[in-house]
């Protein structure tokens, strides 16, 4: 067999390997760590700590709210998301695109994001209270209530159920509704009949994610609740904080099996549920004409909207530019001055600033790679193929406090091998940590535009001579270059927005980013911490922009 023909039989496969290993090091070594270190009780293996925990009532409340909190959160997010799928199927307006594209926000968009917006919609002297005070009405501060932390999950996650619903919406079989009203249902019953049973999958696919979702939330329990709400993810950070690592550990591995439960039961009901679109969709109706029900609804569900997913942006934003004496730049002046004024031990704003960009473009060199790389491995067949599409997705599925503090516990604090102790320095573990929750989605943007591709181009190229390899690179990469940079600005802005794992490994040191400034500023000064969000607002929002613009049809972007 010639060397070529060999190179191209081994070269996927290999290709699989490398970039598996790489993975390995980033989040199976370091995921591992964690799991070793929960059965790991003075050198002894057992299982007594998790024994401890089942049979502590704190531990099982502890669950018991997180689950709770989830339920709720979801409940919330589907009251929120279904009527807005509705609007979006049903409704041709000005913007309906946009607003469309905006769902994707919750990809990228920082939880710790959301959680200041609240606080200053919602907190003590936050915007509410402000026109609360204005007409003489007694305020209310919902910081440290469950109300608000079900809210914000409800603004995070509901988007997402909109989206998927709506794409759901837009393929029902029109003539089936016609054929049930024809045969004399009424418009409730054919809804109930003929409507509901074909949006209950995808119904139940949202709310399954957002389930998970809230379940391993922490950035906005931290920031709005506290302790005194504390959900696992919470409180596996408050063991951290208190050097009780096996505690942190064996709780997280609890939590990650949950949520691994759940993640693979997710995919298991989309993979049943996926089904080709209808051939004839229900047309849209303008939503400008006469008044009817439907248009009602529509324009009252829009005021809703406003209250829950805009008001809470501007808030952010105007509570960065006022203060006592109206209109202000302190905010951002205190940004500036802080950085030559702060002791070491505090936080300094640019850097902050300096630290997430690097940080990004850091993640983009390890990212990028990986998950083209993945990508080209899932369009292609060969034996193992489906294992691989399952480790690779893994990350999906644990928590970025887990992959935190494995990366703490097994890189920075050091791993002793070949007689050497290895440590890796903060800044790279970040990195690291970052890469690890970005890649997946450039894979699942550059994937769909590889398996898209005409199949006559590469027979055509491949006839004339050309080796698979050269023709994935000459003529495959260069037309999905689109989604390649859609997956670019994804992870860039996942990076730029993540505080989970980063949030551990920057304790203690000078490697914080945007969002964990945020966190230390919020209990102290708010104004510097919205001033501080507007700033990673808009660098989200100018990588948002990039996706909508480049990720047209291709996975999370289109």
């Amino acid at each position: 067999m010639r060397p070529g023909r060999v190179a191209e039989r081994v070269g996927v496969p290999l290709l699989a390997v490398v970039t598996l290993a790489l993975l390995g090091l980033v989040f199976f070594y370091p995921v591992g760590i964690v799991l070793v270190e929960s059965v790991r009780v003075d050198g002894v293996y057992s299982l007594a700590r998790f024994a401890d925990v089942l049979a502590d009532e704190f531990y099982l409340d502890l669950f018991g709210f997180t689950v709770y909190q989830a339920i709720l959160s979801t409940i919330a997010a589907v009251a929120l998301g279904v009527p807005g799928a509705y609007v979006l199927a049903r409704f041709e307006f000005p913007g309906r695109k946009t607003i469309r594209s905006l769902t994707a926000l919750p990809f990228v968009m920082p939880t710790i994001l959301v959680a200041i917006g609240f606080v200053a919609t919602f907190g003590e002297n936050g915007v509410v209270n402000v026109v609360l005070g204005a007409v003489g009405l007694p305020t209310v501060n919902l910081r440290g209530t469950l109300l608000i932390i079900v809210l914000a999950h409800a603004f995070y996650d509901a988007p997402l159920i909109a989206r998927i619903t709506a794409a759901a919406w837009e393929g029902v079989d029109a003539e089936m509704t016609e054929t049930a009203r024809s045969l004399g249902a009424s418009p409730l019953r054919a809804f109930r009949d003929v409507l509901v049973p074909q949006l209950l999958p995808a119904v139940l696919t949202g709310a399954l994610l957002t389930f998970i979702f809230s379940f391993m939330s922490f950035a906005i329990v931290l920031a709005l609740g506290g302790l005194s709400l504390a959900t696992v993810e919470v409180w596996v950070y408050h063991r951290i904080s208190q050097l009780d690592y096996g505690t942190a550990s064996t709780l997280a591995v609890m939590e990650m099996a949950l949520s691994l439960a759940l993640t693979y039961a997710y995919l298991r009901y989309e993979a049943r549920q996926r089904a080709a679109s209808a051939a004839r969709p229900p047309e849209r109706m303008d939503l400008f004409g006469s008044v009817t029900k439907s248009r009602l609804f529509a324009w009252g569900y829009a005021v809703v909207a406003v209250v829950v997913f805009v008001v809470p942006i501007v808030s952010l934003v105007l509570a960065s530019v006022t203060g006592p004496e109206g209109f202000t730049l302190r905010n951002y002046r205190f940004l500036v001055e802080r950085q030559a004024t702060a002791y070491e031990f505090q936080v300094k704003p640019l850097t902050a600033v300096t630290n997430s960009l690097l940080f990004g473009g850091g993640t983009l060199l390890l990212a990028v790679p990986m998950g083209v790389f993945l990508a080209v491995v899932s369009t292609r067949t060969f034996r193992g193929r489906k294992l691989i599409d399952t480790l690779a997705m893994a990350p999906f599925a644990v928590s970025g406090v887990v992959v935190g503090l494995g990366l703490l516990r097994g890189f920075v604090f050091g791993t002793e091998a070949f007689g050497y102790r290895f440590t890796v320095a903060g800044p790279l573990a970040i990195v690291a940590a970052h890469a690890v929750g970005a890649y997946p989605f450039v894979t699942r943007n550059v994937a769909p535009a590889l398996a898209g591709i005409d199949d006559s181009i590469v027979e055509s190229a491949r006839s004339l001579g050309a080796s698979r390899a050269r023709v994935m690179l000459d003529i495959e990469l260069p037309l999905v270059v689109p989604a390649i940079l859609a997956g670019t600005a994804f992870a860039f802005a996942i990076s730029i927005g993540e505080f989970d794992s980063t949030v551990i490994l920057a304790t203690g040191g000078t490697s914080y980013t945007m969002p964990v400034a945020i966190e230390r500023f919020i209990g102290r000064r708010l104004g510097p911490a919205t001033a501080m969000g507007v700033v990673l607002l808009v660098v989200t929002g100018v990588s948002f922009v990039i996706i909508d613009r480049l990720g047209e049809g291709s996975g999370f972007g289109g």
